[in-house]
Order: structure tokens, then sequence, then C-alpha cells
């Protein structure tokens, strides 16, 4: 069976043969603590322009089918041709996918350079049609191989510029060569000028007399309306009167037709984002080569780079809150990582600022317990000693699990909610005081603390302190912190120790920032073991790294990931090899 084909008792469903090895366009998911978008290309809109736009709507035209004629009218006035040879569509993408049902159909072949905007090749599957590709990784367009290709059997030809996802553009004269040789076969050319505006040339005045060609126009980039879904293909009356056939009657709603109409009444007011947008992808591109990166050269609104990991990069942007798109699925993209530049500048600062972060931080902070101190035998006992003491079992297990749950920096603390959580009553200082009793040992004889060690080879931590300023976050007692970094012969390491008594407990920012502070640095990574040291260190925007403590497993991992963690290594050591 088909993987999509459904089947009861009565009959069996299959759909067409061209969704063979499609499924549902799913745009990458987007973790809950992303709040800076520069994943998805979409630009930023005038306010003021949308407003006006807004209160010039008249409410009544809810309740008629929308037009698009007064939006066609004024477009056709901004490039100069009759309305006929302006066809409103919902977003760019629909505009792609009708010139590919007008062109393409079973034995017919679309040409497209790769890579290239993934809905291109999508439209032409489902219209049927075979696809041919020619590599354009970068670098001048290879318009002569690229027009060689085209054949009797070539009945659309797809260029991108700038192109998506690599910011490369294709010169007029390349253009024309590509064009000309499509004319010869009797095939159209769609140009994609999605982000034309970012440009230092627009091709489109010296286009629209080619019989053969569809250019194809959207809001959503530099007009920055991606979500009212609305774009527009130019073409010859003949081909634009094919589109209109092939596309539904009402294909955007009056008030996304209105507010597209409005902005383009207002596009100067746009002119002052894409001018910053243009400063700020010279400024990525330096910033990244700086540090040693692959930068393609882009002419659109997003910087294109190659890094050692490109997944590990984009989840230690998201880590501080910054979403970018990686491409993992895509042999032709493999490494690379496509940054959205944000037009605004202090959100290009924020981006700028992580960056430096995630490649040259100031400082490394530790949290103690599970990280550098083996704890499994002495906090953790602890908690089952003086829960057993008020008649409660626990296990290791238990306190994983609540370790894995959140809000459970207090040994203490966590011990009073598991004895109650189990019916019992008890006072916090009584739990304190049995606690500590187990914890340090009564009358001269030895604590549970005393099993405790060191994780890392203390040569690693030396390596470390050579290279970066060092502090030690934790939610232990000062007296406690103390007494084992002195005993395990590495408290000179650490600038700076942020304990129980300095600040509130983690997943507060504010214990993270006190290290900071009292270190005199603004970029700094933190390793921790529990989603509480993730969600810190996060909300602080450092970059946090989990580690897996002693005794814990895949779930540690997976909470650590879960609460937002840039990378979840096994020992600390691993650190060296992510920051060089």
């Amino acid at each position: 069976m088909m993987p999509s084909e459904t089947k009861s008792a009565q009959c069996v469903l299959r759909p067409a043969e061209r969704l063979r090895g499609l499924s549902p366009y799913e745009p990458p998911a987007k973790s809950t603590f992303v709040d800076l978008f520069l994943d998805a290309n979409e630009g930023r809109t005038a306010g003021s322009t949308l407003r006006k736009a807004l209160s010039s709507f008249d409410g009544s035209e809810l309740c008629r089918y929308p037009s698009t004629i007064d939006l066609e009218r004024v477009l056709a006035d901004k490039f100069g041709i009759a309305p006929e040879r302006v066809v409103v569509t919902n977003g760019g993408d629909d505009a792609i996918d009708r010139v590919c049902r007008v062109s393409l159909e079973p034995g017919r072949e679309l040409l497209i350079h790769t890579p290239t905007f993934e809905m291109i090749e999508r439209s032409a599957r489902l219209a049927g049609g075979s696809v041919r590709s020619v590599e354009w990784m970068g670098g001048r367009f290879p318009a002569s191989r690229f027009a060689g290709v085209i054949s009797s059997e070539t009945s659309l030809v797809a260029l991108v510029s700038p192109n998506n996802p690599t910011g490369g553009v294709i010169s007029r004269g390349e253009m024309q060569e590509v064009i000309g040789a499509a004319r010869n076969a009797g095939a159209l050319v769609m140009v994609d000028l999605a982000y034309i505006d970012f440009a230092d040339n627009d091709p489109t005045l010296d286009l629209l007399d080619e019989p053969n060609v569809v250019l194809i126009g959207t809001f959503s980039k530099a007009m920055g309306l991606a979500g009212v879904r609305v774009g527009y293909a130019l073409a010859s009356p003949a081909v634009a009167g094919w589109l209109r056939t092939v596309g539904g009657p009402y294909p955007v709603s009056g008030v996304s037709a209105a507010l597209a109409a409005g902005t383009l009444a207002g596009e100067s007011a746009q002119r002052t984002y894409i001018d910053q947008v243009r400063s700020e992808r010279e400024e990525l591109k330096e910033l990244l080569q700086g540090y040693g990166r692959e930068v393609m050269e882009s002419q659109a609104n997003f910087v294109t780079a190659k890094f050692n990991d490109a997944v590990t990069m984009q989840r230690c942007l998201e880590s501080l809150g910054i979403a970018v798109r990686a491409f993992p699925a895509r042999q032709d993209l493999k490494g690379f990582l496509r940054i959205t530049l944000p037009g605004d500048r202090m959100a290009y600062e924020r981006l700028r600022h992580a960056i430096r972060t995630i490649f040259a931080p100031e400082a490394i902070l530790f949290d103690l317990d599970g990280v550098l101190a083996d704890v499994s035998d002495s906090y953790r006992s602890s908690i089952i000693e003086a829960a057993c003491s008020f008649g409660v079992e626990l296990t290791h297990n238990d306190i994983s699990a609540a370790k894995r749950a959140g809000n459970a920096n207090n040994d203490w603390e966590l011990t009073k909610r598991l004895v109650e959580d189990r019916g019992i009553t008890c006072e916090l200082a009584e739990v304190i005081s049995r606690f500590q009793r187990f914890y340090e040992g009564t009358d001269g004889g030895p604590g549970l603390r005393e099993s405790e060690r060191l994780i890392p080879d203390p040569t690693t931590l030396r390596r470390f302190g050579e290279r970066f300023v060092m502090g030690i976050v934790t939610g232990r007692p000062r007296k406690e912190a103390e007494w084992f970094l002195n005993r395990a012969g590495v408290r000179g390491l650490f600038a700076t120790l942020v304990c129980m008594e300095d600040a509130p407990a983690k997943p507060s920012p504010e214990p993270v920032r006190a290290a900071m502070k009292a270190l005199g640095v603004d970029r700094a990574w933190m390793i921790g073991d529990t989603p509480d040291d993730i969600m810190a260190a996060r909300t602080a925007r450092v970059v946090p790294i989990g580690v897996v403590a002693p005794g814990e497993g895949s779930d540690a991992r997976a909470a650590m990931q879960l609460a937002g963690a840039a990378a979840v290594i096994s020992r600390i050591s691993q650190i060296e090899e992510m920051i060089r």
C-alpha cells in the first residue's frame, strides 16, 4: 500500500500516484522559549502603514466574497502594465503551484537549479511532472550549462533570484540566456523574485515583455505580510488567463488584499527596514567569517553559512531564544544554517551577542552537584534517610524523577515536599535537622558527605581554567560547597562561588547573573545536570549545556533536552570539543 492509503471493510482508498513519496509540508517546529524568529525569512511590517490600511478597511465587506481587482490595479500601476497581466494569489506558493499546474503533466519536465526553494519541486511533482536539476551552490550562475540542458521535454524552467536558501543572484544576462533557450523549446520560465527588494539590481522591468516569462512576487518578505498570505504573478495576458483558470475564484481575503494595497501605498516606509537588513547582512557575514565559517554570498534578507555541526549551532541559538533554519534532511545543504536578518538594530545586536557567546564565551559556569561532585551516595542518600525517619520510603528513582520535574534545586525543600506528598506533615526546620545529621554525621561519626568525589579529572578543569574564567553556581550552602571544593583540591580554580545564601534558587536566572556580574563577563556557557540548571542558564542568556550525572540515564538526558539544553553530554571534557 502507499503510505497514505486507507483501508476499511468496505473499500480501499488510494490517492493519485503523484502523491507517492510525498507527505504534508510541515514547517520546522519552534520551541516554546523562542522569541526571536529568524528561521523563516519573514519580513517586518511598518506598524504605522499597517494601522492606516486596517483603519481604511470597510468591515461591511466581510459579508461579501472578496475581490482582488483593486490590488491588481495597484500592482499594475507599480509595474506599468495592464491589470489583466497581474494575478493575485494566496501567497507566492500559490502562484508557483499555479504555474506548475499550467505547464506540467506526466511526460513534461521542470528544470530547476539546486538547491532552490523547496516548494517548486513539490508543486511540480503534484502536477504530475518530472524534475531535472543543475547544481548551483554558489558563485556565478552556470547559465550556459543550464540552458544547454533544456530539451523538447522541458515545459517549465524555474529560476530563483536571489536564491533561497543560498542568497545568490542570477544576472540579467544570465537570465536572458536561459529565457532564450526556453523560448526556442516552447518552455515557460518562472522567475521567483521573492527577495528582489534586498538585492542590488531588480530585473523585473527588463523581463516584463518576455512572452514566455512569469514573474513571481510576494508581500511576505520586504513588505512584512507573511501572515496575510498575498502573492502575485506577472505574465502575458494569455499566460495570466491560464493562471486564473487553474486557481480558485477568491484566492485571498478582502482584509488581506486591503492590507497588501495599503502596504504598497506606504512602500517608502519599508526602505529603512530594507537598508537595515542590507547593513546587517554585511555585518553578519563579517562576524561569521571572523570565526572561520564559510559564508555564502547573499543578496536576500538572510545569510547562509556552513558550520562544523549545524544542528548543534541551531540548538545553541535556540537555547538563547533565537530560531534559525537548519536542513538536516537535505544532503545538498548538509552543515548549513540559514539566518534571517531581523532588520532591527536591537534584535540584530541580540543575535550578534548570541553568536559571540557561542563561539567566544568569556566564562564557563558549573553547577556543583552532579556536575563536579558525585552526590549519588551523599545528598541523594540523605534525602532517602531523612524521609525514612518520617516513615516515608523513597528510592533513588523517586528523587531522579523529582529532579527531572524541576523546581527541585533545594534538597531540604525537596525532601519536605516528597514526604508531604505521601501524606506526612513535617516542618522544614525539622527536615533540615534530620537531613544534616545524615549528611554531616553526628557525635564525631562520618556523614554521607564523605562518599562525595570529584567527577572530572582535575587536569581537565585546569585546562579550562587556562582558557576561561570559571565560576560555580550551586544550591548548596556556602559552607558545604567550600568544604567539598577544598577537600577535592580545586577551590582555587574558580573565581566565584554563588551559593544558596547569595540568590534565589534555580530555575531563577538570578544566581547565574550574579556569577557573571562577579566575574565581570557578559558571555558564558553553563554546565548543569538538571532542568533547573538548564532553565536558569537559558533565561540568563547563557548557553546551557546538560551533562548526565552519575547514575542517571536517558530520562535525565531527555528532560534536559526538553528544558532547552543546547547539548547534553556524557562528560564535561566534551566541552573542549565544542568550543574551538
